[in-house]
């Protein structure tokens, strides 16, 4: 079994954690951004959320879509599709004993490329900008898996 103090010696696992709680924080933000949106838009999804708005035929108003709702909830899909993948690669290659400063550049260039991804999103800015910051955060977590496989994993 792990002894939990060595794990608390662990830098680069402790800079993982770090970061991922850095990300999860903006991912959970995202949530209430969408959340936000849908209220000062009032905008829903469902029928049961736009009671509080109107009655009977009056509620089929509120049931739509709307641009400024859509594009947050989208940027919060991608970080869903983005940060779980993220997580479990780079707590694996965490414990694998990575040198600190090739890991800390791992993280923080995928943390930077999801922040940049989202303010591409919402503002929005022309592309290539999201598409670069996509495949930015993407080709970290690649390079996490593939260092795992070639230096960790017994295939």
């Amino acid at each position: 079994m792990a002894n939990p103090a060595k794990l608390m010696d662990n830098e680069v696992l402790m800079a993982f954690a770090s970061y991922a709680t850095i990300i999860l924080s903006k991912m959970m933000f995202m949530s209430i951004a969408t959340a936000f949106f849908r209220v000062t838009k009032k905008v829903f999804a469902n029928p049961e959320d736009c009671e509080s708005f109107g009655k009977g035929e009056n509620v089929k108003k509120f049931l739509r879509t709307d641009e400024s709702v859509e594009r947050v909830r989208r940027a919060h899909l991608n970080d869903l599709e983005n940060i779980v993948p993220f997580l479990g690669i780079g707590l694996l290659y965490s414990l694998s004993g990575p040198d600190l400063s090739t890991a800390l550049l791992h993280f923080r260039i995928f943390v930077g490329s999801r922040f940049y991804h989202t303010m591409a999103y919402l503002l929005p800015l022309p592309q290539p900008n999201r598409g670069l910051a996509f495949f930015v955060g993407y080709g970290v977590t690649l390079s996490m898996a593939y260092s795992l496989l070639r230096n960790r994993f017994y295939l």
